[in-house]
C-alpha cells in the first residue's frame, strides 16, 4: 500500500509518539499512584479530618462554617472531585460555595501536582506554599465583594461509612482507570507534539497567542505548553513541557515561569464545567484564577527586578 507524504508524516508521528508516551506515563504514574493511596489511607482514618481541626478556626473569618475546612483539606489532599463530594456533604449557601469551589480550584491535588511541578524544576514547597496562601487570599477578597447569593448548594448528606476492604477495591479500579486515562491522554498530547513539530507549526502557534503571553508574562515559546496546562491541567502539561526542555525547546528558567501561571490557572475547561454543573458561577471562577495567576507571574517578576537591583 502506497502512502502519500501526509500519510506517511502522520505515520511517524504515530510512532515516534510511543516512546514519549512511555516515559511520560511512567513518571506520571509512579507519582500519582503512591500519593493517590496515601490521601486514600489519610481520609479513610480519619487523619484529614484531624488535621482539618487545626485550620478551622480561620475559615469562619473567609466567610464560610468552620465545617469547610474538612471539604478544603479534602480538596487539597485528593484533589478537584473529592473536594467537591466533600461540599455537598456540608450545608452551605450558593454564595459560600463558590468561595470554597474557588479556593479548591486553587488549590487541590497538592501532594501530586507539586511533585510534578518539581519534576519540571520548580520547588515542591514554593508551589504549595503560594498556592495554599493565594487560596486563602481569594477567600478572603471574594468574601468582600461577591453579592448576597442565598440560595442553598446542593447537599446529600454524609457518605456512608466503607469497610477498609471497600475503600481498597474502589481505589484499586479508579487507579486502572487512572492509568488507562493517563495513557491514553498523554499519547495523545505526545502525537499532537509530534505533528506541531513535524508541520513546524509551534512558531505560528505562538505567534497567534504571544499577545496573550505578554499580558501573562511569559515567554512566546512557551505557548502550546500553556495551552496544554490551561485545557488540560498540570500533570499533562508538564508532561509536554519535560518533552520540550529535553529538546533543548524550553529552558528551565521559562518552565519555572509557565509553573507560576499554572498553579493558579490550570485545567479551566475541566475544572470550570464541573463546579458550574453545580451552580457555582463560571465567570467567577475564570476571572478570579485568571487574575491571580496574572498577579502571581508578575509579582515574580519584579521581585527578581528588585532583587537584581540590589545585587
Amino acid at each position: 500500500m502506497s502512502y502519500t507524504a501526509s500519510q506517511r508524516k502522520i505515520l511517524v508521528c504515530l510512532r515516534e509518539a510511543l516512546p514519549s508516551t512511555r516515559k511520560s506515563a511512567s513518571w506520571l504514574l509512579s507519582l500519582m499512584i503512591p500519593i493517590s493511596l496515601s490521601v486514600t489511607l489519610l481520609q479513610h482514618f480519619g487523619i484529614l479530618e484531624w488535621i482539618a481541626g487545626w485550620i478551622n478556626p480561620i475559615f469562619v473569618h473567609l466567610g464560610l462554617p468552620g465545617s469547610t475546612a474538612v471539604v478544603f483539606m479534602s480538596g487539597a489532599m485528593a484533589g478537584t472531585y473529592a473536594g467537591l463530594a466533600a461540599m455537598m456533604s456540608v450545608p452551605m449557601t450558593l454564595r459560600q460555595a463558590t468561595i470554597m469551589g474557588i479556593m479548591i480550584c486553587i488549590c487541590h491535588a497538592l501532594p501530586m501536582e507539586c511533585s510534578v511541578n518539581k519534576k519540571t524544576g520548580s520547588s515542591f514547597w514554593r508551589m504549595a506554599i503560594i498556592r495554599i496562601a493565594m487560596a486563602f487570599v481569594c477567600a478572603f477578597l471574594l468574601n468582600i465583594v461577591l453579592p448576597s447569593m442565598n440560595d442553598t448548594f446542593i447537599y446529600m448528606g454524609e457518605a456512608d461509612a466503607k469497610s477498609f476492604m471497600d475503600v481498597m477495591v474502589t481505589w484499586i479500579i479508579s487507579q486502572l482507570k487512572m492509568s488507562a486515562m493517563v495513557l491514553l491522554i498523554i499519547y495523545s498530547l505526545m502525537f499532537l507534539q509530534k505533528l506541531i513539530e513535524h508541520y513546524g507549526l509551534l512558531s505560528p502557534l505562538s505567534e497567534f497567542l504571544a499577545p496573550l503571553m505578554h499580558v501573562f508574562g511569559l515567554p512566546r515559546k512557551c505557548a502550546y505548553m500553556w495551552l496544554v496546562g490551561n485545557v488540560l491541567g498540570i500533570s499533562y502539561g508538564s508532561a509536554v513541557m519535560v518533552e520540550m526542555k529535553e529538546k533543548g525547546l524550553i529552558t528551565d528558567k521559562d518552565a519555572n515561569k509557565v509553573n507560576y501561571h499554572l498553579i493558579m490557572n490550570h485545567s479551566m475547561l475541566e475544572d470550570t464545567i464541573v463546579f458550574a454543573a453545580t451552580g457555582i458561577s463560571a465567570l467567577w471562577i475564570i476571572g478570579t484564577r485568571l487574575f491571580f495567576a496574572i498577579i502571581v507571574v508578575w509579582t515574580k517578576i519584579m521581585l527578581l527586578k528588585i532583587t537584581k537591583h540590589k545585587a
